[in-house]
């Protein structure tokens, strides 16, 4: 039924037409950018200059932050050759696999008479052309506290120039990235820093002139005063170590403050007083109050099937990450290690990088991308089955299957009840990412041994942070070995500022969530009535009943879905006159759109539509406004359709 009897004209605020390639919210450290027509996508795809020269953020693992690109010059400068480019990552083992990455898939070439390059064998392992430095950066005096950060090391992986497209790859699919907030806090380190030993020297200039000039002994011409600088003790009193950077909350301090402050303590200060976080030595406990969150949530949802040792999922089952695209990548690794010549399955069209991570890490991966049911039958009779056999080589074992429940864009639901019931006949782990589900809507651990998340998202909302989770389910037969697994091989490699901000951020996930399911609903339901929209994909009406199976009592579907018009140029039209933010990313408290396909697969456009994924697809994440605005701006965007 049709909803438009609950528009009124003045229900609509307009954000406004966000200008291009600005950051989304227009807030530090913002995760997503404003590309708000359809052609400024295409154009962005293709490498236009207009749309790339226009770009001041993107999402973070698709775009390096100004942050993160000034830090890696600096490194650059200080270490590197004129022949090489550079990453920089939180560890010296991320480094390293970014070392292997490397090595395994960059093909150097060598120019012939007629300039045409030549392919030639790839590097063999420790060849040397790839390197790795250790980049430690002091603690300045101004900022060294008992309790507080002594050293900060970022890691640099040095490689040739023409092998930086690869080495973007394993940023890219990997999602072990060095986040925006730590990039800003080793450059704010460095500034001071180079503040501090500028004044050691010209004091010592001063002294030593002194010296020269002043007979011995005259104590009282020798004595030197200190010259003290008004904006470098401002600096050093917004950031400190992790006990001495205070970022307080939004009432503490007037907006008549930030008058007179430079870039640099502006963005500190807009930070501190729109992130209503809390001192930075709380980090550590920040990161057990979300461990403990997820835990609650999902132990809370276990649902009828969790049984046997009746042991609940704890804090200590949750991992936490630098981006959910991390989560992913070290669920697949750390499996792998118990079964590294396995390939895994992927079931179902989902997220890009996702399935990049099976295809490119460890031996490979089948792909099912339909994710129907039938398609599961199809797969016990084509990989499977042959397992029953003797003599099975390990090699023709499945390591685990991975899915999306929902999946992103068409919002399909596995039939995870089925799939549980062939892993354990066959021996193989189920790996869920739960993103799009969430924790409040979803329960889908009782058939899962890893569940996942993006907790960049709907749980944070702001669109302002980066983080994932991992959650060992300890019921499964591989709980143990997993367990094991990890603890050879975890690292926590989430930026204590950016866990900050998540534990503030995820306090209220709850009640926004079942907010925006509210709109989510209301919006699809009206769209799906409208005779210029050609097909709504929103768990509701996609594969309805394996989302049921799942769905928490009295929860919802979740705040995104995707749609199709029936007029030729209508996803143009529609997308360039919705009167909301559009770019990268879903799971926003604000509504937030975007033409997937042309930004996931542009350069795979037929292969995507094998699998109904449509290049004039849009996808859009409900956020919380209100639904007489949401409703308004969806018929204006509508209106703007023309028919064919």
């Amino acid at each position: 039924m049709a909803m438009t009897t609950l528009i009124t004209p003045t229900a609509v605020v307009h954000p406004g037409q966000t200008p291009l390639g600005s950051p989304v919210p227009n807030v530090p450290h913002a995760i997503s950018v404003s590309l708000p027509t359809f052609r400024d996508n295409i154009d962005y795809e293709e490498g236009a200059p207009r749309v790339v020269n226009a770009m001041v953020s993107g999402y973070p693992r698709f775009f390096l932050s100004l942050k993160v690109k000034e830090l890696v010059t600096i490194c650059e400068n200080k270490y590197g050759k004129p022949a090489e480019a550079s990453f920089i990552w939180p560890s010296h083992r991320v480094a390293e696999r970014c070392r292997h990455f490397v090595e395994r898939y960059y093909v150097p070439t060598i120019s012939t008479d007629d300039s045409t390059p030549t392919p030639r064998p790839p590097l063999a392992a420790g060849a040397g052309s790839v390197r790795i430095v250790e980049f430690t950066i002091h603690a300045p005096a101004s900022e060294l506290k008992p309790d507080g950060l002594k050293l900060v090391k970022v890691f640099a992986t040095f490689f040739p120039k023409d092998a930086y497209a690869v080495a973007k790859q394993f940023w890219q699919h990997t999602g072990d990235i060095v986040t925006s907030r730590q990039a800003a806090f080793c450059l704010r380190w460095l500034s001071l820093k180079a503040e501090e030993e500028q004044k050691e020297a010209a004091s010592a200039a001063i002294a030593a002139k002194n010296a020269i000039r002043m007979p011995r002994g005259n104590r009282h011409y020798s004595a030197v005063k200190q010259a003290t600088g008004g904006s470098s003790a401002a600096l050093a009193d917004l950031n400190g170590g992790v006990s001495a950077i205070q970022l307080q909350d939004e009432e503490d301090r007037p907006v008549e403050e930030a008058d007179g402050m430079d870039s640099q303590d502006y963005e500190v200060y807009v930070e501190e007083r729109y992130g209503r976080n809390l001192d930075l030595s709380f980090a550590p406990k920040a990161k057990t109050a979300l461990r403990r969150r997820i835990a609650t949530q999902v132990a809370h949802h276990a649902g009828s099937g969790w049984t046997g040792t009746g042991e609940y999922v704890t804090e200590d089952d949750v991992y936490l990450y630098p981006t959910g695209m991390s989560a992913i990548f070290n669920a697949h690794r750390i499996a792998s290690t118990l079964f590294p010549t396995r390939k895994s399955i992927c079931f179902g069209f989902p997220y890009t990088d996702s399935l990049k991570v099976l295809e490119k890490f460890g031996p490979g991966c089948y792909f099912y991308g339909n994710g129907e049911d039938d398609d599961i039958d199809t797969l016990e009779k084509e990989i499977l089955e042959i397992q029953l056999g003797e003599n099975v080589k390990e090699e023709d074992r499945v390591l685990a299957v991975f899915c999306e429940f929902p999946s992103n864009p068409l919002l399909k639901s596995s039939n995870l009840v089925r799939l549980g019931e062939l892993a354990e006949k066959y021996g193989f782990m189920i790996i869920v990412d739960e993103t799009l589900g969430n924790f409040v809507n979803v329960r889908i651990l009782e058939y899962a041994d890893i569940v996942v998340s993006s907790l960049s998202k709907i749980f944070s909302g702001d669109s302002n942070v980066m983080g994932g989770s991992l959650v060992l389910n300890p019921q499964r037969k591989f709980y143990k070995d997993l367990k094991k697994a990890m603890g050879r091989e975890y690292e926590d490699l989430m930026w204590v500022e950016d866990s900050i901000f998540m534990e503030r951020n995820s306090r209220t996930f709850q009640t926004r969530i079942a907010r925006i399911d509210e709109n989510t609903e209301a919006l699809c339901d009206f769209l799906r009535a409208h005779p210029k929209v050609k097909e709504v994909y929103y768990p509701k009406y996609v594969t309805t009943n394996n989302y049921l199976t799942h769905k928490v009592e009295g929860a919802g579907f979740g705040g995104l879905f995707s749609l199709l018009f029936h007029a030729k140029n209508g996803s143009e039209s529609f997308f360039d006159a919705l009167p909301f933010y559009k770019g990268p990313s879903l799971g926003t408290n604000f509504t937030l759109a975007c033409p997937y396909t042309i930004l996931g697969h542009y350069t795979e456009l037929d292969w995507a539509a094998q699998f109904g994924v449509d290049r004039n697809l849009i996808r859009v994440a409900v956020g919380l406004e209100n639904i007489d605005v949401l409703l308004q701006g969806f018929q204006e965007a509508l209106d703007a359709i023309r028919d064919d």
